[in-house]
């Protein structure tokens, strides 16, 4: 009679070799800094914001972000709005060949400066 054995692997994830994991399986990439193309999406969801939180805002400024391709691509952005408020929102930019529409998905309020951009 032989003896069989099953070989299991321990595997110790990192915070650090998680966030590369994330990546190389369609999850979010890294926080960026915001740069124009960041700044022309939050622009163009400024009524869709302003309706789902019931609040006029006279200046969003984008701070920083992660992007997800999926079918398109989702934004997870940092927004500064007003003097000392920061939101969390999810929009959603469908590939041009599916019409290149851009969606407000999520809303998180209440954060601040120096909360990461978690996906939600």
């Amino acid at each position: 009679m032989t003896a069989q054995y099953s070989t299991r692997r321990i595997i110790h994830f990192t915070s650090t070799n998680l966030e590369t994991m994330e990546t190389c399986v369609g999850g979010y990439t890294g926080t960026s800094d915001a740069d124009a193309q960041t700044q022309r999406l939050v622009d163009l969801v400024k009524c869709q914001l302003e309706e789902k939180t019931n609040k006029t805002y006279e200046e969003l400024q984008a701070i920083e972000y992660r992007s997800q391709f999926v079918c398109g691509t989702n934004y997870l952005i940092k927004v500064r709005a007003g003097l000392c408020s920061y939101i969390h929102i999810i929009v959603f930019e469908a590939l041009p060949v599916y019409g290149g529409e851009v969606k407000l998905m999520e809303v998180k309020e209440n954060h601040t400066r120096d909360h990461p951009l978690i996906p939600f």
